[in-house]
């Protein structure tokens, strides 16, 4: 048998700050260890969603994946997370992902503000007003010292208590502004986190030298961006195999003829690795096109087993490894 942690998402939720969460997956992306793209699948009766990605981080010396339900008969979500050791194959740990989701996830987005808006950016904007906005404004405001951040969503009464509640949190000035407009004129920063079917601001409108974190991806047909915002742009993504399979706002993009397939710049760990260059200029418009691999998944778990461990938290399950269980020993 094969002992394996199991660790609840109640023992994972604060474990790590928001700053220990962008490091590990900083670190993850410039490894540029093997990843899959995401496989879905559909149920339409009951309806609902069957999700994995798959990744390895070979100087972590971890691997795994995520796999989620969401939707069918409770239309709720639930994630599961297996880690194992890279080299000896052994499963190191299983986690509830609940709690790290937004955490990892607003991460990877910190790491591409991180590594293509100006470092004298000061004015955010953010598109949203969920946790997964909550996420992305705690890691982002850890890579940048922001002054002012402008908050908008669709619902007033949102919006307005996601303001209230970071004035409360972070030394810049919450504010909620009633359209998305107001939210990205004179912006150095703009994060969407938004399930849209369709752009949620006008690219016109961005200013030179302005930095777009897009976090809503995940299907072909949804598109937080329009074609403008990306013709304008030097366009990043998560994971280059993914920027054909849902990078809608790409895609949609291309359909138009706006722009063709070579204007993927790169992905993000081409670019922290030095493969790619980054931002150029300083009046340069930058995106960072992003709907979640296993890589930050990965990355985040295996730092917080570390945490886990040395705290002495989570109880231990026995795995039988094949050699026992198939043969019958």
């Amino acid at each position: 048998m094969t002992e394996t942690l199991f660790l609840t998402s109640g023992e994972l939720a604060g474990l790590a700050t928001p700053a220990e969460y962008v490091e590990a997956v900083r670190e993850g992306y410039r490894q540029q260890g093997p990843a899959e793209p995401r496989t879905r699948l559909v149920s339409e009766d009951p309806a609902g969603m069957l999700t994995g990605y798959l990744a390895i981080l070979p100087e972590t010396g971890a691997m795994g994946g995520y796999t989620y339900a969401g939707g069918f008969e409770r239309g709720d979500v639930h994630f599961v997370l297996p880690l194992f050791d890279a080299r000896s194959g052994d499963p190191l740990a299983l986690l509830d992902g609940a709690s790290m989701n937004p955490f990892k996830t607003g991460a990877t987005g910190a790491v591409g503000v991180d590594a293509l808006a100006r470092e004298d950016a000061d004015t955010l904007a953010i598109i949203g007003s969920g946790a997964q906005a909550r996420g992305q404004l705690a890691a982002t405001m850890t890579v940048r010292e922001f002054e002012t951040v402008n908050v908008y969503s669709p619902t007033k009464e949102h919006r307005e208590a996601f303001a209230s509640e970071a004035n409360g949190q972070y030394d810049a000035s919450v504010g909620a502004v009633a359209s998305s407009d107001a939210a990205v004129e004179g912006a150095d920063v703009v994060i969407t986190a938004t399930n849209a079917d369709e752009p949620v601001f006008d690219g016109d409108l961005l200013e030179p030298g302005a930095h777009v974190t897009a976090m809503g991806r995940y299907d072909p047909e949804k598109r937080e961006l329009d074609a403008t915002t990306v013709e304008r742009a030097t366009y990043v993504v998560d994971l280059r195999a993914r920027a054909a399979q849902d990078a809608g706002s790409f895609l949609k993009a291309v359909e138009e003829g706006v722009v063709g397939e070579d204007h993927l710049h790169g992905d993000l760990g081409e670019v922290l690795a030095g493969d790619v260059p980054g931002r150029e200029s300083d009046d340069e418009i930058t995106v960072f096109d992003s709907g979640g691999t296993a890589i930050e998944t990965v990355a985040a778990a295996h730092m917080l087993y570390e945490k886990a461990t040395g705290e002495g938290l989570g109880e231990y399950v026995d795995l039988a490894p094949g050699s026992e269980a198939l043969t019958g020993r």
